[in-house]
């Protein structure tokens, strides 16, 4: 009996593996388009589009990276998953996150002093006074603006400006950040410092982030996901190692891989 025991055990059925966790979406972006009328003639007016046919999942805790060449498109489709603006066909579905836009663009009121635009542009994106508030020293402190936080933000470098947005999302931690080009703002110090703390948001997935870069380093380093966008479609979508070499691979031979809509 006891020579048998070996033999009826690695008959036994093996229990199923565990399913993985299933993750959780947060944005869904379906077919999106973007156009403007622009002047032909006197008379007539052509359309363009800025982006023609975009779609991809944002699942909570991805890092996802979008590349490519300017005048693509990659600053229009943040603004679209920040409810700036609304596509002409297609759509994005929003399940119940909060979305943050952090751009070299960020409008703040120049008038009005650093400390005065944390209040408004946090107020902006839906969080209470009280919250920026108890909030207001670390943010100052971040942005490295301790001396300039009372006067006009007219008054400020570029750098300045995006250190000051930069600090405002990264602190009020949104549920997605939408970060486009900030990252190479300010001094070597001042990047070090935006990219650690980049990292351990992505680590700690506390946050979700879509990093609009030309970069190709830096989203490889900082992101899980890519995104490439050429002639305004998603050319690939997926792996970031696989999606920058195939935009790599554009670069030298101009190779594409959906080639632009009639």
């Amino acid at each position: 009996m006891n020579d048998l025991a070996p033999a009826q055990q690695d008959n036994q059925p093996k229990p199923e593996p565990a399913p993985a966790p299933e993750r959780e979406l947060v944005l869904r972006v379906r077919n999106v388009g973007v156009s403007y009328w622009m002047r032909h003639s006197l008379i007539r007016r052509k359309r363009f589009w800025a982006l023609r046919d975009v779609s991809f999942d944002l699942y909570r805790g991805d890092s996802l990276g979008v590349i490519g060449k300017n005048g693509v498109g990659k600053s229009t489709l943040l603004r679209l998953l920040a409810g700036v603006m609304s596509p002409d066909h297609g759509e994005i579905i929003n399940y119940g996150v909060t979305v943050s836009l952090l751009s070299l663009s960020l409008g703040f009121v120049p008038y009005l002093s650093g400390r005065e635009n944390i209040i408004l542009s946090g107020m902006f994106q839906g969080i209470p006074r009280g919250e920026l508030r108890a909030k207001m020293e670390e943010i100052i402190r971040f942005a490295e603006l301790e001396d300039f936080i009372d006067e006009p933000v007219a008054t400020y470098s570029s750098g300045m400006t995006a250190r000051l947005g930069f600090s405002i999302a990264l602190n009020t931690q949104p549920d997605v950040l939408l970060v486009d080009e900030v990252l190479g703002v300010g001094d070597a110090d001042f990047q070090e410092k935006s990219k650690a703390i980049m990292k351990d948001r992505i680590r700690s997935q506390d946050t979700t982030i879509v990093f609009v870069s030309h970069n190709a380093n830096l989203i490889r380093e900082l992101c899980n996901r890519a995104v490439w966008i050429e002639d305004r479609v998603v050319q690939i979508e997926g792996d970031t190692g696989a999606v920058l070499d195939a935009y790599a691979r554009f670069l030298k031979t101009g190779e594409k891989i959906v080639h632009q809509p009639s």
